[in-house]
């Protein structure tokens, strides 16, 4: 019973506080500032035994030129073409606009199956605006109220009908299933091919504004997904799109440009920017994309250092290289300041790439599933212990204050990304630097460039739960041991 519901209307009807309860989260900013949305956001919708995608879209407007506006409707009307069903949602409110009017019309030639909803109809200032509506010539107004959860049942009704005919027709169009199976197959239960799930590989891009993300998602998307432009900051919140990239399920997050905290005044650009925070936080890839003109301001270097400190496999690559001229010269250049401003990251991949043409996409891709291949990397307990051997003989570690420091024994206890457990005397003695000799080695002997690297000191006795305690005493012991004799 899967099908493809469209919410649209103007803006401010309050579209994405109805995306947010079907799918059951906060995934879509909502705000009282019109025209939050820009870009389509799918989600898996559940209402009540009903499971479907629904699409969020941008707010109609009526502008086709070439303006931010023009293209958010492009988008809007492209989402149309796509669902199966289209949710049209006006302000019962405000009442029926002309803009509405307008709209009605569009849906009414470009969409098979329209619902109309008269959202914000609670209470009694909605009830005029409720039978406006009918003028639409939309059928029967559902009221209802997204931001209580007044009008679902309604809705459920008007869905089911729709969702048995599209669950009627994919029965249809399902093709055969039958495998003819030898005696011997048919008993062997192995030979029986069974459908399998991949988890995707969550892929973060990340930069400033204008650097390029949703250009570089689209050019990999192979179609214009997401909404682009000269204008900076058009992205707004965090979208994340599912892939399959030269074979590899992927769930790619778009996410909006970041700048420094003392410039994002705007409630709205705080959420954006705490939206990409938190994709940073899921992604196990995080793809930090600088300007080939402008690379390594500090903003760049504040943004791959985050995602160093979340753990994250990190690849730097560098957009817009299509419109430079020397560039051995700046290749060579990008990495001597990769070097110097990036060491916690020292051998992450650099990748140069062109989202306008899709020049170096496949050297991106590689990339990635090379960082990801080392995020995941482990070293054996026997080939640790050899190898820190070595190290304490090229290198002993100090003895602060006369306190020799004994490494006793090493082993991985993660991954993603490798984390190592050292078992030594005086662990709060070892300084920052000998843990970074160590780090580095690491990387370089067990062929983990770039990737974070966790390194934990830790006491023979740390977890020791009677560390602390007091023993008992002979007298101590003869009361307990008279007391048990009693019993």
């Amino acid at each position: 019973m899967s099908f493809t519901l469209a919410i649209v209307g103007r803006p401010n009807v309050g579209k994405s506080t109805l995306f947010n309860r079907l799918v059951g989260k906060r995934l879509a900013l909502v705000d009282d500032q019109p025209g939050v949305t820009r870009d389509l956001r799918e989600g898996a919708a559940k209402l009540a035994d009903l499971r479907f995608t629904v699409i969020d879209t941008a707010g109609l407007e009526e502008i086709t030129d070439d303006s931010l506006q023009g293209r958010m409707r492009r988008l809007t009307e492209r989402a149309v073409d796509m669902a199966d069903i289209c949710l049209f949602m006006i302000d019962a409110r405000v009442g029926v606009t002309p803009s509405d009017l307008v709209f009605a019309d569009i849906l009414r030639k470009r969409s098979a199956n329209v619902i109309l909803a008269a959202n914000k109809a609670e209470g009694k200032a909605g009830e005029a605006g409720v039978l406006e509506a009918y003028s639409l010539g939309l059928g029967e107004p559902i009221s209802m109220s997204a931001e209580h959860g007044e009008g679902l049942h309604d809705l459920y009704t008007a869905l089911l009908p729709l969702a048995d005919q599209f669950a009627e027709r994919a029965e249809e169009d399902a093709p055969e299933t039958d495998v003819d199976l030898s005696e011997e197959e048919a008993e062997d239960p192995d030979a029986i091919p069974m459908p399998t799930k991949t988890k995707p590989l969550q892929v973060a891009v990340v930069g400033r504004p204008n650097a390029g993300k949703s250009t570089l998602i689209n050019q990999i998307l192979g179609e214009d997904r997401l909404l682009t432009g000269p204008e900076a900051g058009i992205t707004r919140d965090a979208i994340s799109l599912r892939i399959d990239w030269n074979g590899v399920p992927m769930r790619i997050f778009d996410t909006a440009g970041m700048r420094k905290k003392a410039k994002v005044q705007e409630k709205l650009e705080k959420l954006s920017v705490s939206d990409g925070l938190r994709a940073v936080k899921f992604a196990e890839v995080v793809v930090v994309l600088l300007d080939a003109e402008i690379p390594f301001e500090q903003q760049d270097l504040r943004i791959a250092d985050l995602a160093e400190r979340e753990g994250r496999a990190v690849v730097i690559a560098v957009n817009k290289w299509d419109i430079e001229e020397d560039r051995q010269a700046k290749l060579k250049a990008l990495k001597e300041s990769f070097e110097r401003l990036l060491p916690q990251l020292r051998g992450a991949p650099l990748i140069t790439v062109s989202a306008k043409t899709g020049r170096g996409l496949d050297r991106l891709h590689d990339a990635i599933m090379r960082a990801y291949e080392v995020w995941n990397r482990r070293v054996s307990t026997a080939q640790l212990n050899r190898w820190l051997s070595g190290m304490m003989e090229a290198h002993p570690p100090p003895a602060p204050q006369g306190k020799r420091i004994k490494l006793r024994y090493m082993t991985q206890a993660k991954t993603r990304p490798p984390g190592f457990v050292v078992m030594c005397s005086h662990p709060d003695k070892v300084p920052e630097s000998y843990s970074r000799y160590l780090v580095n080695n690491l990387r370089i002997d067990f062929d983990m460039p770039g990737t974070p690297i966790r390194l934990w000191m830790r006491g023979q006795n740390d977890a020791n739960p009677y560390k602390g305690r007091k023993k008992a005493g002979p007298s101590k012991l003869r009361k307990h041991t008279e007391g048990r004799r009693k019993d």
